[in-house]
């Protein structure tokens, strides 16, 4: 194991670590989806509120598939958040990380525009925005990264042209896609499959991990 990775498991899911702030960015988080369902109920359209919980629920699988790894290999993660936090949740996951994710998605369909068919640059408008918001996310690792905030103990999982893909990739772009096809399809129906499929894998996963496996991560 790592020394990162054992300083990620320092404090994990203990509430004494809990601080101060973690209550105004909580406020802020009920706000945001509070003046999304107003303007929902409004409307009838509830597509913020859907891409809002898609991306956080892709994220969710992610970083629990991130400590799965961590868990089988016994090695460390793909990357690791053993900083000071108000709250550990998994060893790549903290409280500050899980609220970003909550809003992201409401931020990205909020910079879309309203015509699907809409085009920046050439390239499809939700395309446009999801490969720019991926990149400003893997522009702010590296700042945390360079900050000992962020950890990557993986050569392929690092810094590097090569190696930052992945992390573009698996580490984000796919979440916005995901928000994208949700709020994409036909019905209100099929739009809240996909965040509940998304939330279910990774509930799952973490029953079995920490329920029946009895896996710390």
């Amino acid at each position: 194991m790592t020394e990162s990775a054992r300083q990620a498991l320092v404090g994990l899911r203990d509430p004494s670590t809990m601080q101060w702030y973690v209550i105004p960015l909580l406020a802020f988080v009920f706000l945001t989806y509070a003046g999304e369902i107003q303007a929902a109920r409004r409307s009838g359209r509830w597509d913020a509120v859907i891409a809002g919980a898609t991306l956080f629920a892709a994220d969710f699988v992610n970083e629990t598939l991130n400590s799965w790894l961590f868990a089988l290999s016994g090695y460390s993660a793909l990357w690791l958040a053993p900083g000071p936090t108000g709250l550990r949740t998994m060893v790549g996951w903290n409280i500050e990380i899980m609220f970003m994710f909550a809003i992201l998605g409401v931020i990205y369909h909020r910079t879309m525009s309203d015509d699907p068919r809409a085009r920046i640059l050439g390239l499809p408008d939700r395309w446009f925005w999801a490969l720019g918001y991926s990149a400003v996310c893997v522009v702010v690792e590296l700042w945390l990264n360079a900050g000992n905030l962020l950890i990557w103990d993986y050569r392929w999982w690092n810094r590097g042209p090569l190696s930052l893909l992945p992390i573009f990739v698996f580490g984000y772009l796919w979440f916005f896609l995901a928000a994208k096809f949700a709020i994409e399809r036909p019905t209100l129906r099929a739009k809240v499959t996909v965040p509940v499929v998304l939330f279910g894998v990774a509930i799952a996963l973490n029953v079995v991990g920490l329920g029946l496996l009895g896996l710390r991560y």
